[in-house]
């Protein structure tokens, strides 16, 4: 039997370390795919904490859009919500003193959180990531970017300013004993209210904007016609000390005459009933100062008050009983404000440009909005004091729609929270429309942002370098505005929590601002006013959409070319350019269209109010443009 021989190598010897080395320092191949991390996510309610939808599983990169119509997906409603999403910082974390305590999403999970170089610290890949969801309102106002319009006139440095709820008429009051009433489209004064023997310290619109009230230095409180600046009547007297403040009545109590409240140095509150242009009671409770006075909505209506005896109390707005007495200030109490602020001063107006034919109608329009802010939480109210400290209080229990009907005042009503980190003075608090945060302003130079369901602190704004005076929230809730004692007026970022933009034209002091729609107006030592007017944008026959901000046109399928216009403002069209057809027609908006002449071009202009209208513009042409006021800033296209 033969021998089998032995089979020869015929594999290669393993190669040497180095060489093994050299291959694994090679770069990947060019297209080879990296694939992100997975995440598992759970979507909760800012307002409750409770789950939106069961807990999934997704790619970190996904953006925020994608996560804003995975939810919408998610959820039972039929129309998509905007949200803004957050994941809060954990509470044992060490952080630096006024550092924020959440971080939005405003890219991806991935962006925000796992690749930063800070927030990465406190997550991994591995953890639950709890994203807080809050529902955004459904129009976007378009921050203002410069003050461009100086409104000249008053003799002596501007103390309020208020827009009307539309934002269609501005009043200013000033150290020149009078107030003014200005027109937004040729920026000059249209009326001049004279009266007054002192400065005049505050104006206040009535919600349906048939009526301004103005308080002044002399003690006297003045009801003037807007559309006339006639006054109704003589002035109403009886304060021993200068006016402090005012307030209306809610519209969804008292549609067609609601009543007037005002504070006053003297220590008392006074309702005025515009009926009998008599008092109808005095609240003589405080021993000092009543520097604020709020007119809130609940049951028949309450009134609260802030004072420089430290405390703040809360009243029956219908006998004038006294309810509540809330004292856990140490110092004076100079500011107050509810989160149904917003729907309280707007009442029947919205973004959507409804308007009421009726006082039934407006009533049942400003109780459906009032309403719809307490479907998840009662009317809060935030004071602010100079202890430099705020305090968030709740007086009526979750569903209440009655005021309490005990005999005697309470003194057991207890904050739901302090909150505490000025360092100064707060000299002014607002809620956002929608009552979810809170914005602060102190001497301190730095405006604070709150949660307004719990005051839990949120971050701090820097940027003034003087005491701030006052904040403004935008009508969709998105941005703040800030004046103060360095000259300026500040747009502040709400996602990043940074200086936005710095509207600087002020040569002084800035005492007051307001926002309201697309419009921010601001007032101060220099004498002058300044506004932020509509920005405008451009457009050519023949373009298929346009739109900024709540402002569009969209052509229209008819015998001639027509635009549908749907925004709040006015369009210029140069006679060069094109030929009206017809004037502004209103489709279903409630607009009414009127045309003139002048500067080279025919303007159709509605009544609509500052929220918006539909208008249909007809109009025929071979080019040229068509020039919109409205939200937002100027494009072109």
């Amino acid at each position: 039997m033969p021998t089998r021989l032995p089979q020869a190598r015929t594999r290669r010897p393993p190669p040497p370390q180095r060489h093994k080395r050299a291959l694994l320092s090679l770069p990947l191949p060019a297209g080879r795919p990296v694939f992100p991390p997975n995440i598992v996510v759970q979507f909760v309610s800012e307002d409750d904490g409770q789950p939106l939808a069961p807990a999934v599983n997704l790619p970190a990169n996904l953006t925020r859009e994608a996560l804003e119509g995975l939810l919408n997906k998610l959820s039972p409603q039929e129309d998509p919500v905007p949200f803004s999403f957050h994941v809060a910082l954990p509470d044992d974390e060490d952080r630096i003193p006024g550092a924020p305590t959440r971080i939005v999403i405003a890219k991806s999970i991935e962006a925000d959180i796992l690749n930063h170089p800070i927030n990465s610290r406190s997550f991994t890949e591995e953890d639950v990531f709890v994203v807080h969801c809050s529902p955004q309102s459904v129009f976007r106002v378009r921050p203002p970017t410069r003050c461009s319009s100086t409104l000249s006139g008053h003799a002596s440095p501007i103390l309020c300013a208020s827009f009307s709820p539309t934002g269609n008429f501005l009043a200013t009051g000033s150290g020149d004993t009078t107030a003014r009433l200005w027109n937004l489209d040729t920026e000059t004064p249209s009326h001049t209210l004279s009266g007054h023997k002192g400065w005049v310290l505050c104006v206040e619109w009535e919600a349906m904007e048939r009526r301004l009230a103005t308080g002044g230095h002399d003690g006297h409180v003045r009801i003037w016609d807007p559309k006339t600046g006639k006054p109704f009547g003589d002035a109403l007297k009886g304060h021993s000390k200068w006016i402090t403040s005012l307030c209306w009545e809610p519209i969804h109590l008292n549609p067609s005459a609601p009543r007037l409240a005002s504070s006053s140095k003297d220590g008392t509150v006074r309702v005025w009933s515009l009926l009998t242009r008599r008092v109808e009671y005095t609240l003589g409770g405080h021993t000092a100062s009543v520097n604020v006075v709020k007119w809130g909505g609940v049951g028949n209506g309450v009134l609260y008050t802030a004072s420089s005896d430290r405390t703040v109390r809360v009243w029956d707005a219908e006998v004038g009983r006294q309810l509540h007495i809330l004292k856990d200030h140490a110092h004076w109490v100079t500011t107050l404000a509810l989160n149904t602020d917003f729907v309280l001063r707007t009442g029947p107006f919205d973004h959507t440009g409804k308007k009421a034919v009726s006082d039934a109608e407006a009533q049942k329009l400003a109780l459906e909005r009032y309403t719809a802010v307490l479907n998840t939480t009662p009317e809060l109210l935030i004071s602010g004091s100079d202890d430099h400290t705020l305090f968030l209080w709740s007086p009526f229990p979750t569903g209440s729609t009655a005021v309490s009907a005990a005999a005697a005042p309470t003194t057991k009503t207890k904050p739901l929270a302090r909150l505490v980190g000025h360092a100064l003075q707060v000299s002014h608090v607002s809620f956002s429309p929608d009552g979810r945060w809170a914005a602060s302003a102190s001497w301190d130079s730095s405006v604070r942002i709150w949660e307004g369901r719990t005051g839990k602190y949120v971050a701090t704004l820097r940027g003034h370098v003087g005491g701030v005076y006052r904040v403004a929230w935008s009508a969709d809730g998105r941005g703040v505005v800030s004046c103060g004692k360095d000259s300026t007026v500040k747009t502040w970022d709400l996602k990043t929590y940074k200086l936005k933009n710095d509207l600087t034209g002020h040569t002084d002091e800035v005492y007051c601002v307001d926002f309201v729609a697309d419009k921010v107006v601001s007032g101060g030592r220099d004498k002058v006013v300044k506004m932020e007017p509509p920005s405008a944008s451009f457009c050519t026959p023949g373009s298929f959409s346009f739109s900024f901000g709540l402002l569009s046109l969209t052509p229209i399928k008819a015998a001639a070319p027509a635009f549908r216009v749907e925004g709040p403002g006015f369009f210029v069209l140069p006679l060069n350019a094109l030929r009206p057809v017809g004037v502004a027609e209103a489709d279903g908006g409630g607009a009414n269209g009127s045309e003139g002449s002048g500067g080279g071009g025919l303007r159709w202009r509605w009544g609509c109010g500052s929220f918006g209208a539909r208008v249909r513009l007809n109009c025929d042409g071979a080019g040229g443009t068509v020039e919109g006021r409205g939200f937002g800033g100027r494009e072109a296209w």
